[in-house]
């Protein structure tokens, strides 16, 4: 069990109040900037990576993001790029490594791999397409 969309500390604050045990969590930054996209600007990490840090019931594993809507490998790898060094910069001001980065699903897993994915959704390449 873990949770992959911690996006502010307010939610961290309301997660930590009603658990029962601990649990790992990733934080979700929209890099697209894309307002149909959930998770905190990459502004607001640090802010987020500190209340789970001080939180009781909450483990910190990494970050998770969900790219660009967009064919232009250019565009979305830029995103992706942009939470590894996220990530990079969080790990060395903290100390932790092996930070997970969630990122990429079936129709960009190369892209999202290429720059630094650790954890890919490929939910549409093994189950197929919504109905």
């Amino acid at each position: 069990d873990a949770i992959d969309t911690v996006d502010s500390a307010a939610l961290v604050d309301k997660l930590d109040k009603r658990l029962d045990r601990r649990m790992p969590v990733l934080i979700e930054v929209n890099v697209s900037g894309e307002a149909s996209k959930h998770g905190c600007a990459p502004g607001e990490v640090i802010s987020v990576v500190d209340a789970v840090l001080a939180s009781r019931m909450l483990a910190f594993e990494g970050f998770m993001t969900v790219g660009l809507r967009s064919s232009s490998e250019k565009e979305v790898r830029s995103g992706y790029a942009l939470l590894r060094g996220i990530r990079d910069r969080v790990g060395s001001a903290t100390g932790l490594s092996g930070l997970v980065l969630s990122m990429g699903m079936s129709g960009d897993i190369e892209w999202a791999i290429a720059e630094g994915a650790t954890r890919v959704r490929v939910g549409t390449a093994v189950f197929g397409a919504r109905v």
